[in-house]
């Protein structure tokens, strides 16, 4: 997971510039480790007295019920000589038990969700690797809200006169300084780094109500600087929404494999495993969808010194669009896939 939704802002008057890019990558790893940590505590440790090992003996229990009408049914089938389907379809009883044993520290199935979420995982690392070689996320990101973090340390000034006003923006500009001082070192020598140095530096220049009109035009206002706020705040919950789903339906997977010997030809287990894959689909596709954009707007508009874009359009299509589409194509995937689940199996069981 990239770094998603660090408080930048909050930052400002509360840690310093020093931390404003640091603290975002640390906290994004914190998020992804928290949540690694969880599926192991969730599903391998202890599986004999935590939720997970709760939810197995539910799906045991579901499972020795659906075995009475499993039985039901093979023993309506051999009475009506058909013996080969029968003999073949006894493995799924012992392949049910085999996925709910359950040893302690972690049942078959519980390794099998793991190593399922490990697949889906790397998967997605390597699309963000191959998509965001150059850290086009990061910088598009630091690039949308640059000025209202810039415009956040120079805003206080902007009420005061003389002396005072001045040794105000003496000390933002250092504080400026240093978080441009960042973006340089972690970006290099960019057009758009170049450009809002020169902003903050005609700013300084000005004085009374051109300095006024100077901060309204250019460092825009503490509404937008709220709404981006927002905006970054929902791709971050969105992200970890991803995770606690993905979570949620992993630990109903023992009542998914219980379910799995009812006499119904739509099998629990196969909408189970697709729900998996759907959220796994959603996840990829929301980072293809920022690391396209962001790379447009870093090849585009960030290599001109004289551009000057409105870049709101980013933050809305990761903070509301990218999140609607990724979870409309995790719909019609996790269709297909189940289409393809279902008809695989019907293949199997017409065979074995």
């Amino acid at each position: 997971m990239w770094f998603s939704g660090f408080n930048i802002f909050a930052q400002i008057g509360t840690n310093g510039t020093n931390d404003v890019l640091t603290n975002g990558v640390q906290t994004a790893q914190s998020i992804a480790d928290g949540w690694d940590q969880q599926w192991i505590d969730l599903l391998q440790t202890n599986t004999n007295t935590n939720l997970y090992g709760a939810l197995t003996n539910l799906g045991i229990f579901f499972a020795v019920g659906t075995l009475l009408f499993f039985m039901a049914q093979w023993l309506k089938d051999v009475l009506d000589n058909e013996y080969s389907r029968p003999i073949s379809a006894l493995i799924w009883p012992f392949v049910v038990v085999l996925l709910l044993a359950n040893p302690g520290n972690g049942t078959v199935l519980s390794n099998l969700t793991l190593g399922l979420r490990d697949f889906v995982n790397t998967i997605n690392q390597q699309v963000v690797e191959a998509a965001d070689v150059n850290q086009t996320y990061q910088q598009a990101l630091n690039m949308s809200i640059a000025e209202d973090v810039v415009g956040g340390l120079l805003r206080p000034c902007q009420s005061l006169i003389g002396q005072q006003q001045l040794d105000c923006f003496t000390k933002a500009k250092e504080k400026v300084d240093v978080l441009l001082g960042q973006y340089r070192g972690s970006y290099g020598g960019q057009p758009w780094i170049d450009r809002l140095d020169l902003k903050v530096n005609e700013i300084l220049a000005f004085n009374g109500n051109s300095a006024e009109l100077a901060f309204n035009s250019l460092l825009g206002s503490t509404t937008q600087t709220i709404i981006k706020n927002i905006l970054v705040s929902l791709q971050s919950a969105f992200q970890n929404l991803i995770e606690v789903t993905m979570l949620l339906i992993a630990a109903l997977g023992p009542l998914a494999v219980g379910g799995y010997l009812l006499p119904v030809a739509g099998k629990p287990i196969f909408a189970w495993l697709t729900g998996l894959l759907a959220i796994g689909i959603a996840k990829i596709s929301f980072n293809i969808v920022a690391a396209v954009s962001a790379a447009v707007i870093v090849n585009g508009p960030a290599q001109n010194l004289d551009a000057d874009p409105d870049l709101m359009w980013f933050m809305i299509l990761l903070g509301i669009l990218a999140p609607i589409m990724s979870l409309g194509l995790a719909a019609a995937g996790g269709f297909a896939v189940f289409n393809a689940i279902s008809n695989t199996a019907v293949w199997v069981q017409e065979r074995v």
